[in-house]
């Protein structure tokens, strides 16, 4: 095993494809010659390549390239990820050009590269760690970020250029060159000659199906990269009626191996049983398919939301998507769902639609809908769409499928599931329909099983087909603690006057790599030892003469020596003013926070708190003729299908507590109110409705065991075991400041804080900055009133400094309700006092999740400031502020009159 393969798929934890994928990448690569190649010499790399992988028949490009087809959901850009690791650990490689197809996929790739991003493909490699590659996008390279520039020991970053092709083709239009390809004053010829001039580049292509017949690709050619990588599902091109496939595919992992392999949804199809669609009009069948795809999709959102309160996992909110003839189409559909008639009104406002009509404003805003899609706290339930919906536009919630356009049936299962595939947990839960995508097709049911049957479709052997819709583009802005631009000024004041002169003789340059290497690392270990301090009762204890002494003795200790070095007594001297100067700013730039840990001690009393049930995710419908799903891989069938009324109850309500009573942790007698209690308010719910208690005692028939789970998650959730008594417990009395991470519109800059919003709804994706008092330079905010409260902050004199904690904050979760957490809107610091402040909704204060927090706030200021106080600190209150009364000419003393909870 090649050990820099197994330390790559090792830190990147790649699934078995991706690993594979390596492999054959780093076995060819020992024949397989990296460098600039002439006709012959790219013919004998052909050859080579040939005999360890016959299926490469012809590298299709002007240099050897090499397409890894694997199917949609299984990873490719973190297989890109990888490839990028392992050429420059193992080769040596350090420039490299990834090419998106698409505006969409364009903005994916940026922020997939960009660090301290949710889905970063480096995360876990340790060269990239200290040396974070430098990304050049075709957005900013006009800007010289691109060109390699020497560092003072030599060496350069890792160079990663990421070009969208559709640009480039749309430049290329009527024989004109790309912008590309135009002089670049400051490096004396056009960005793209100092890329084909490099030695080491390396093209990677995702999506490569796209890039086989545009005016843009010859472009590639003269690129002149020493090695292409070629990432698709869809190893083929489309030419009228046939498909021809890639002659230089070397490794495939078609979508039945992810299927069996457990890394996508499980494609199904559905009707109704003894189901004949020909007796119907066309109009009648739109609406069965129609209404027996609600069907499906509410009974799938009840399995889902069971799914995620058993195992605590994110509650994932399930879409349906409607396949639309035309626009007309389209615009009937939504009409129709958002009527009276349709469910009695239950789904106006939860549906939109999307076609290539759509124009300005409302394309934006629909775009805005279809990124959201999968917040479960959006109304978007049904989205309509004409051919819009390609690759890129990767959601992991789409359940259920509803195909009204005409279609054959190949065509229905290779474009409809293609945008359904992902799972939303990222493996598979053994639960079937979290884990299965259902395509409602009364009409083509047959047609659908065959196709799926046939020994060439996606199902047995092949790929998916599938289009995009584009996305705003976004970028990262890093915010670091203003703890470190202050440290850095006050070493560049005190210490690099000090030492710049390391002759002894004559002046040396202010920039002298000595001092600057020196520093450096001197100023990174102090800030890394701190840390380690933070076990004492305050930040002010740093300064002790002890402490300062230990600090400067492990800073030393840890102390890397390099050629460029001071001398030892100057090293010691500049170590100790930087320990001074670090101590001083920590305790000048942060606000001591406790970690206050409270752990129960002796017995336990338990039950379950009265509650009410939470019925606003229960919608289900009365089956009137049974459903069938099979699965399309396997074959496997199961059936919607109607209890026979063998099994009456009196009362509504027994058909639920008697499931409930069967759960072990449920005792019927201690818990007798509880369990009629919520069942009566479920059976009310459905009467709210269903037309008549029949069609209740249809649904409580037949989803009796399922509705007995979702009671019983909640009742979970309001499960308490109490101790006798508490034990109070603070390791750490301060934290050190991190960096914080944000995203921002492309076209937002920082923003200064004091500039009126107009447009309220945009708020979350500005970051704001200009602060004096924060403790971080940006911020971003969830709402207006929360920018308004930074600038009482910043106005009030008795405000020494404040900052919006975030999760990388772990001192300051906050418990409450069985363990969920509490993130604090702000944390300040007065001249007298310390605060957590919450800005919320006038109308949600009295909410009983904003109330339970506010008890769990309360108990932590008690016991922070009776630890504060006990070091000579500051006493803690928590304010619990309406959004309404953020006005300017407030104060926090005003508000603390007002609004502190005792």
């Amino acid at each position: 095993m090649n050990r820099h393969v197994n330390s790559t798929s090792a830190r990147l934890s790649l699934r078995k494809p991706q690993r594979d994928s390596l492999e054959i990448l780093a076995e060819l690569l020992v024949v397989l010659e990296l460098g600039k190649h002439t006709s012959e010499s790219l013919l004998t790399q052909l050859e080579n390549t040939k005999a360890l992988y016959p299926s490469v028949t012809d590298f299709e490009r002007d240099f050897p390239s090499l397409c890894f087809a694997l199917a949609t959901g299984v990873g490719k850009t973190r297989l890109m990820g990888a490839f990028i690791s392992y050429l420059h650990i193992a080769k040596g490689m350090k420039n490299f050009f990834v090419l998106a197809p698409n505006l969409t996929i364009y903005n994916k790739l940026i922020a997939d590269f960009t660090p301290n991003t949710p889905k970063y493909v480096f995360k876990g490699v340790a060269e990239f760690a200290s040396n974070q590659p430098i990304i050049i996008t075709g957005d900013n390279y006009e800007d010289g970020m691109g060109v390699r520039k020497q560092s003072i020991f030599g060496e350069t970053e890792v160079h990663i250029n990421i070009f969208n092709i559709s640009k480039i083709n749309s430049e290329v239009r009527g024989g004109n060159s790309p912008r590309i390809k135009r002089l670049q004053e400051y490096i004396g010829q056009s960005y793209f000659e100092y890329l084909s001039s490099l030695p080491d580049l390396v093209l990677l292509m995702d999506e490569s199906h796209r890039y086989r017949a545009s005016a843009g690709i010859k472009v590639l050619n003269e690129l002149n990269p020493v090695l292409g990588l070629e990432l698709t599902a869809t190893p083929q091109v489309e030419s009228g009626t046939k498909s021809i496939p890639f002659n230089n595919v070397i490794y495939s992992y078609p979508l039945h191996k992810a299927m069996e392999d457990g890394f996508v949804k499980e494609p199904a199809v559905a009707t109704r049983e003894n189901f004949n669609a020909s007796q119907f009009s066309e109009e009648e069948l739109e609406r069965i398919k129609l209404e027996d795809g609600i069907l499906v999709h509410e009974e799938t959102k009840v399995e889902l939301e069971i799914y995620a309160r058993q195992y605590q996992q994110p509650i994932v909110k399930p879409f349906v998507l409607i396949v639309a003839q035309d626009t007309d189409h389209a615009q009937q559909l939504l009409q129709t769902i958002q009527s009276d008639s349709f469910f009695e009104g239950r789904y106006k406002n939860k549906v939109i639609t999307v076609h290539s009509n759509q124009r300005g404003e409302e394309k934006d805003e629909t775009i805005q809908q279809l990124i959201a899609v999968e917040n479960p706290s959006t109304a978007t339930e049904i989205v309509i769409h004409v051919n819009m919906l390609k690759e890129g536009w990767d959601v992991t919630n789409l359940y259920t499928i509803i195909p009204l356009r005409a279609a054959n049936s190949k065509t229905l299962v290779e474009q409809s599931i293609g945008r359904g595939l992902r799972l939303p947990y990222g493996k598979r839960t053994g639960v079937k329909a979290v884990d299965r995508l259902t395509i409602i097709a009364h009409d083509k049911f047959q047609d659908i099983v065959d196709e799926a049957n046939n020994p060439n479709s996606i199902i047995r052997s092949g790929v998916i087909i599938g289009k995009d819709v584009a996305i705003e583009q976004k970028k990262v802005i890093a915010a670091p603690p203003a703890i470190e631009e202050v440290v850095a000024k006050a070493v560049e004041e005190t210490i690099v006057k000090e030492f710049n002169d390391t002759s002894g003789t004559e002046h040396v340059n202010r920039d002298n790599p000595v001092v600057q290497s020196n520093i450096q690392q001197i100023t990174h270990l102090v800030q890394t030892k701190v840390q380690q301090f933070e076990y004492l009762s305050s930040s002010k204890q740093l300064e002790a003469p002890e402490i300062k002494k230990q600090l400067v003795r492990e800073v030393q200790a840890a102390y890397v020596h390099t050629e460029l070095d001071l001398f030892p007594a100057q090293r010691e001297e500049m170590i100790e003013k930087i320990v001074e100067i670090f101590v001083e700013k920590t305790i000048q730039y942060s606000i001591d926070i406790p970690r206050i840990i409270v752990q129960p001690v002796g017995g336990l009393q338990w039950g379950y708190e009265d509650f009410d049930l939470n019925v606003s995710g229960i919608n289900l419908l009365p089956v009137d003729d049974h459903i069938l799903i099979q699965h399309l891989r396997t074959s496997e069938r199961e059936t919607l299908q109607r209890y026979e009324n063998d099994y009456y109850e009196d009362r509504l309500e027994n058909y639920l507590v008697s499931v409930l009573a069967e759960y072990p942790d449920v005792s019927y007698d201690e818990h007798t109110e509880l369990l009629y209690k919520l069942s009566s308010q479920l059976v009310r719910h459905l009467q709210s409705y269903l037309s008549d208690d029949k069609q209740v005692r249809n649904v409580l028939l037949y989803n009796r065991s399922k509705l007995g789970e979702f009671v019983h998650a909640q009742m979970k959730q309001h499960y308490f075991a109490k101790a006798v008594d508490y034990k109070v417990t603070i390791p750490k009395g301060f934290e050190t400041l991190k960096n914080n991470y944000y995203t921002s519109a492309s076209e937002e800059g920082v923003r200064l804080f004091r500039e009126p919003v107009h447009d309220k709804n945009r708020i979350r994706s500005m970051v704001f900055g200009g602060f004096l008092k924060c403790l971080y330079k940006e911020q971003k905010f969830d709402s207006d009133s929360e920018r308004r409260f930074a600038v009482i902050c910043e106005n009030d004199p008795n405000v020494e400094k404040w900052f919006k904690p975030s999760m990388n904050q772990s001192h300051i979760r906050i418990y409450y309700s069985h363990n969920s957490t509490y993130y604090p809107d702000f944390v300040l610091e007065t001249k007298t006092n310390k605060y957590i402040v919450e800005v919320k909704k006038e109308s949600e204060i009295a909410n009983d999740v904003v109330q339970d927090k506010a008890k769990a706030v309360v108990k932590w200021c008690q016991h922070a400031t009776e630890h504060e106080l006990q070091n000579g600190g500051k006493a803690w209150s928590y304010l619990l502020v309406p959004h309404s009364e953020i006005l300017d000419n407030m104060t926090i003393e005003g508000l603390k009159a007002r609004y502190i909870i005792q």
